[in-house]
Order: C-alpha cells, then structure tokens, then sequence
C-alpha cells in the first residue's frame, strides 16, 4: 500500500467529519474480528474523513500491543484505501515508538499520539516524547493533548517546526483561551480536532477557534445524522445545530453521564439500540442497564 504523505493526510482528515470504530468482542471479551469487519465496512460505506482504529471509543486502552496491531491490521485490510486509517500509539516514549512503526509496517495512513502512560511531565519532556516518535515514523502524526500531556500554546509551536510529519493538535481539554493562543501562534500549519466527549456538543463554538472537524462517537451508530450534524455546524446553521442538540445530543447527554465511562459504553449500547449489536464493554468499563438501554433506543428511534 502507497504510504499517504502527511500534507495528503492532513489534507484529508480536515475535509470531513471523523470517527473511532468501536472495537467488538465475543461473549468472552476476545477481539471479534467478523463483526468488527462488518462495522468497519458499513462505516465506511459513508462520506466520513478518517476512521481512528483502536481509539478512545474502541477501548485502546484495554487492548494488548498485540490486538493493537491485529485491530489495525484488519482496519487496514477491510477498509482497503477507501477511508484513511489512523493507528493509536500510547503509553511512554519507547512503546509509542514500536507501535508507530508498527502502524506503518501495517499501512496505517496516520498516527494518533495518546499521552503517555500514568506520569506528569514537563512541556519540555512532552516536546520531546513527540518528536521522538515523530522522528521513528514517516507517517502523519496528530498528537492528543489531553490528561496529563496537555500541551501549551509555545509547545505546540515548537513542535511544528521541529517535526514535518506532526499535522495535528487533538484537544481533549476545551481550553478556549489555549486554544485560542495555540490558533494564533500556530495558524495554519496544524489541523485542529475536536476530541472532548461527544464533541458534537462543542462543535459550533470551538469553529471559530480553527477546530475545523471533530471525532464523532454518535457517527458509529447514527452516521446519517453526525454528518447531517456537522453540515450544519460547518454551514454555521445555530438553528438546525441547536435544534439536533435538544432533539438528541443532549437528552443522549443525559443517559451518558450517569457512570464514568459510559461516553464508551453508550456508543456500543447505541449501535445495539439501532439492531447492529455493539456488545459488551471490557472492564473496567461497564455497560448500560437495561434501563438506560431501553431509554436510548426509545430516543434513537425518534431519529427514524
């Protein structure tokens, strides 16, 4: 497979919306490859700008380095150059690096870096964990500022210029004032991506701070509508984007913040809801009751 240039994939990846696959396991909570292939290809079937294999949605963090690979690898087989694949690389410095070359020995089409593993660090210590893992790939890398690798303003700048290949800033933090300084510093040379929990909530506000698309976990079951949903954030269209929010995004809000973790384990209940069977989520997550599933399936079913 042609490795895509990070400018293509950058390219690529602002054009449109995104989304994180959930990732399907069997009654033991083994890796299910036939029903992951079977999401992967209708998820693809869509006009959606990237798929992230093995993310936050697809629980990554419960995945050995093995099933990391394996996922990636079947992502890359099954969606077969129609959508661009992003690969995870997470935890410290050294296994960030074997999973990015690993992606690329995959032909994955891109990287997201995830913070490292459990420790604080420095921003200098942040720069230089990415460039580290910039320097070890040749493929396109967004890193995601989030949890303990929050990246500020003059960090991010710095490692733009030092890397090429960097060519985006995820932000899973909501900082507008960082945002905004990240912007103007930086400009253009970074694709910015919504990635707070149901990003479509923060979508409409975060634009005109250069967050130009998001990831979308509602796209992994109700694909019409994120994209319906992110026509009308792009077209700044606050009626139907406020409408789509009352209608659905916040009553969904709702069952989500019931129990930590459930902004994954809804995502998988919600392709149930829709008769696709996302399954059960790994510990230590855990799933919706059969209450809260049978609110959201009522609340989908309104989408009809």
């Amino acid at each position: 497979m042609t490795l895509l240039p990070p400018d293509a994939l950058a390219d690529r990846l602002k054009s449109g919306l995104l989304s994180f696959p959930v990732t399907h396991f069997d009654a033991e909570l083994q890796f299910d490859e036939p029903r992951y292939r079977e999401h992967l290809a209708w998820q693809s079937s869509f006009d959606v700008a990237g798929l992230f294999a093995a993310g936050g949605t697809g629980e990554g963090f419960s995945l050995t380095p093995a099933e990391i690979d394996r996922v990636v690898r079947v992502a890359v087989d099954e969606v077969a150059g129609r959508v661009p694949v992003i690969a995870p690389a997470t935890g410290g410095t050294a296994v960030s690096i074997a999973q990015a070359q690993a992606a690329q020995a995959a032909g994955a089409d891109g990287l997201l870096l995830f913070p490292p593993y459990l420790t604080e660090a420095s921003q200098a210590g942040l720069v230089e964990h990415v460039s580290a893992v910039c320097r070890a790939t040749d493929l396109g890398v967004v890193v995601y500022s989030r949890a303990n690798a929050v990246l500020t303003d003059g960090a991010v700048a710095e490692l733009a210029d030092r890397n090429p290949n960097l060519i985006g800033l995820k932000d899973g933090v909501g900082d507008i004032e960082q945002m905004t300084r990240t912007y103007a510093k930086v400009g253009d040379r970074l694709i910015y991506v919504g990635g707070l929990p149901t990003a479509e909530t923060f979508a409409l506000p975060l634009l005109q701070l250069g967050v130009s698309t998001y990831s979308s976990a509602l796209y992994n079951f109700v694909p019409e509508f994120a994209l319906r949903f992110y026509a009308a954030v792009r077209a700044q269209d606050r009626v139907a984007v406020y409408g789509m929010l009352n209608d659905f995004v916040l009553p969904y809000l709702d069952i989500r913040d019931r129990a930590r973790g459930y902004a994954v384990s809804i995502v998988k209940a919600g392709l149930t809801a829709v008769g696709r069977d996302g399954g059960r989520v790994r510990p230590p997550l855990t799933d919706l009751t059969e209450a809260e599933l049978g609110e959201l399936t009522t609340l989908v079913s309104k989408l009809s």
